[in-house]
C-alpha cells in the first residue's frame, strides 16, 4: 500500500454525487509502506512504512482554484504555528514523461498559479518537477541552521480522476470528471516530528514539549511542599516531573537541563514558608526568586495558549560544519 488515494475515490464513488455536494474532502492519518533502499533510509526521516495526513479535495475545474489556495493559507499558519516562518515555495511543471494531455496540464498548472498569483507570494517555477501525474506546489521549510525539508504538498492529480472514472453530476445533469486535489501537511509525520526535533535542537517550546516543568527541592524537609506544587501544576494540565531523589541539588538541575525541560522551579524550606518558587529557565544559570506559584502558573499558561517560541530558540545561518553535515 504506497498511498491512500485509492481508498478515497472508493469512498467518493459510493454513491452518486451533484454538484451541489462539491467540494467534498476526505481526509484520514493513513499508513503507507515503500521499499527504500537500504543505503536511503535514515533514522525517523526516511523509513519504509510511516504515517500521512492524506487529504484528497473532489471538486469541479470552477472550485480548484480556490480550493488550492484554502489549502496553501492553511498550509502557511500550520507551519508558522511550529515555528517554520519564510518557507520556500515551488510551482512544479510537467515533466517530460507524463500522463495527461496537454489541455488538462495547462488548466492544472493555470490554477495553481492563480492560486499563487492571488496571494501575491514569491515562489520559483521548478520546470519538469512535478510528478508523472500532476503539477504541484511544494512549500519548502528551513531549520534552524537554514537546511532545507519537504513540507506541504498540494497536487492536481490528472490520472486517478481518469482512470478510475471519477465523475458527478453536474448543472446539465450530465457526468462531468471530478478534479481531485491530493493534499498533505504534516507529509510524513515520522519524517516532521525528525524535523522538528533537528529544527529545534530537542529545545521544544512549551506547548509542545514532553517536560514542561521539573520539580525540584532543595532537601528532603522540602519535599511535601514540592508534592503541593507539582500537584497543583499538573491540575492546570501541565506536564511535570518531581524530582523526589536525594542528591547534589547541582546534579538534579543539570539533569532536568540535560531532559529538555522548560522550567526549573527550585524550592526550599524558605520558599515553603513564603509559599513561591524559585524559577530557572532552560539554559539558563539565572535563578528568579521569591515568585509565587498562581503567577508563575498565570506565566505558563499565556505561553501555552499562544503557542510561543521558546526564549532559548534562535536560528542561525549554517555553519560550515552543518553544510558538510
Amino acid at each position: 500500500k504506497p498511498m491512500n488515494c485509492p481508498g478515497h475515490i472508493n469512498v467518493f464513488q459510493s454513491k452518486i454525487h451533484s454538484y451541489r455536494e462539491l467540494p467534498l474532502r476526505i481526509g484520514e492519518l493513513g499508513t503507507v509502506y515503500r521499499y527504500e533502499r537500504g543505503g536511503t533510509l535514515h533514522g525517523m526521516l526516511r523509513v519504509r512504512g510511516f504515517t500521512q495526513d492524506d487529504s484528497h479535495i473532489f471538486c469541479s475545474w470552477d472550485q480548484a482554484q480556490e480550493e488550492i489556495g484554502k489549502v496553501f493559507d492553511l498550509a502557511l499558519e500550520f507551519l508558522g504555528v511550529f515555528g517554520y516562518t519564510e518557507p520556500s515555495i515551488y510551482l512544479s511543471t510537467r515533466p517530460e514523461r507524463r500522463l495527461g494531455s496537454d489541455e488538462l496540464w495547462d488548466k492544472a498548472e493555470g490554477a495553481l498559479r492563480m492560486a499563487l498569483g492571488i496571494r501575491e507570494v514569491p515562489y520559483k517555477v521548478d520546470e519538469g518537477g512535478g510528478v508523472f501525474y500532476a503539477p504541484k506546489i511544494d512549500i519548502k521549510v528551513h531549520d534552524a541552521i537554514g537546511r532545507e525539508w519537504q513540507g506541504a504538498t498540494v497536487q492536481i492529480d490528472l490520472n486517478l480522476p481518469e482512470r478510475f472514472d471519477v465523475t458527478f453530476v453536474n448543472e446539465k445533469g450530465e457526468r462531468e470528471r471530478a478534479v481531485m486535489i491530493h493534499r498533505v501537511l504534516f507529509g510524513s509525520l515520522e519524517r516532521f516530528v525528525g524535523g522538528l526535533i533537528e529544527h529545534y535542537a530537542g529545545n521544544f517550546p512549551l506547548w509542545l514539549n514532553w517536560e514542561q516543568v521539573a520539580v525540584i527541592p532543595v532537601r528532603e524537609s522540602a519535599l511535601d511542599y514540592a508534592r503541593d506544587v507539582a500537584r497543583k501544576a499538573r491540575a492546570e494540565n501541565f506536564r511535570v516531573h518531581l524530582d523526589e531523589q536525594a542528591g547534589d541539588l547541582r546534579n538534579r538541575v543539570k539533569e532536568a537541563q540535560q531532559r529538555k525541560a522548560n522550567y526549573m522551579l527550585i524550592v526550599g524550606d524558605k520558599e515553603a514558608a513564603a509559599g513561591t518558587v524559585s524559577v530557572r529557565r532552560r539554559g539558563s544559570r539565572e535563578e528568579e526568586r521569591g515568585v509565587t506559584l498562581e503567577a508563575f502558573v498565570d506565566r505558563i499558561k499565556k505561553e501555552r495558549e499562544t503557542k510561543a517560541l521558546p526564549s532559548d530558540f534562535a536560528q542561525h545561518e549554517p555553519s560550515a560544519g552543518d553544510a558538510m553535515a
